[in-house]
């Protein structure tokens, strides 16, 4: 194991994009169940690029909407406040994401993986029972459980194009060739950009161990069932090809194995259309 400077890491995670003060203000409201959800409307109306592109998504084919929407307000009555909330916040974490990168990771099918992930999770806390205010955690947990492999991808370019390379070829997990490589994995430099970005601390712990089987928090076990529904259905790719089957904490949270889950919840074509429409 080579490894890489942890300080040199934590320093260039230092120098990567914030979120803006609107996402940052979104976040701590969607952390509040007593949030109104007024507020919450307010705070992407008063983003315009925010704005833009949730309308634009809105518009798009995929929901074939008689009338054009023209504001968000309107927007909340026709999807709901959850779903615009969420557009909202994968409009930021997309908005984060370098137009390309060196080391071959391919941006258009990260984001596939990460928003089919997201929308998973939520729904999986949803058949928990998971009070819906709370089930945007879910989703922002999934959306950003990845976003470990854009910092590699960007600090050590080369030689993260090398550990993407050898994982696929040899059919191995990608954070355990990371973590030879490298001496840590995209889940713990997720902890670490998800630090920088000041998310809730349940946020942060649920990223750090999604690949972790032991932690079995409903966060954590409905986090690691859609990652590996969103891999086992091809629903984009983050890099890592192997699919893991559920461990027992996982199991007895949902009663069944990973493909009995995936043909208990039925056609999931829906939650890769939405996706694909959002990001083209």
């Amino acid at each position: 194991m080579s490894g890489i400077d942890i300080e040199e890491l934590l320093a260039f995670v230092d120098t990567m994009p914030a979120f803006r003060s609107s996402v940052q203000r979104l976040l701590q409201l969607t952390a509040d169940i007593d949030a109104d959800s007024r507020d919450i409307v307010h705070v992407i109306e008063s983003d315009p690029l925010m704005t833009v592109k949730i309308l634009k998504v809105i518009n798009s084919p995929f929901y074939g909407l008689t009338n054009k929407i023209s504001s968000i307000q309107r927007a909340v009555v026709h999807l709901g406040f959850n779903s615009i909330k969420n557009m909202a916040l994968a409009v930021a974490a997309m908005g984060m994401l370098p137009a390309k990168n060196q080391a071959g990771l391919d941006n258009r099918a990260f984001l596939l993986h990460s928003l089919t992930t997201a929308a998973l999770s939520k729904k999986l806390a949803e058949r928990l029972q998971v009070p819906a205010m709370q089930s945007s955690d879910y989703f922002v947990a999934g959306l950003l459980h990845d976003f470990g492999k854009i910092v590699f991808a960007e600090f050590v370019p080369t030689t993260y194009q090398t550990i993407l390379q050898t994982a696929r070829q040899h059919d191995r997990a990608l954070n355990l060739v990371e973590s030879e490589v490298l001496g840590i994995d995209h889940s713990q430099t997720g902890k670490l950009l998800a630090e920088h970005w000041g998310l809730a601390d349940d946020l942060i712990i649920a990223i750090d161990h999604h690949h972790n089987e032991y932690l079995n928090s409903v966060l954590s076990d409905c986090l690691f069932a859609a990652n590996q529904i969103s891999k086992r259905l091809q629903l984009g790719f983050a890099g890592n090809p192997v699919t893991r089957p559920f461990p027992p904490g996982v199991k007895r949270r949902f009663g069944r194995d990973l493909d009995d889950l995936i043909t208990e919840l039925g056609d999931l074509s829906p939650i890769q259309s939405e996706a694909l429409a959002f990001i083209d």
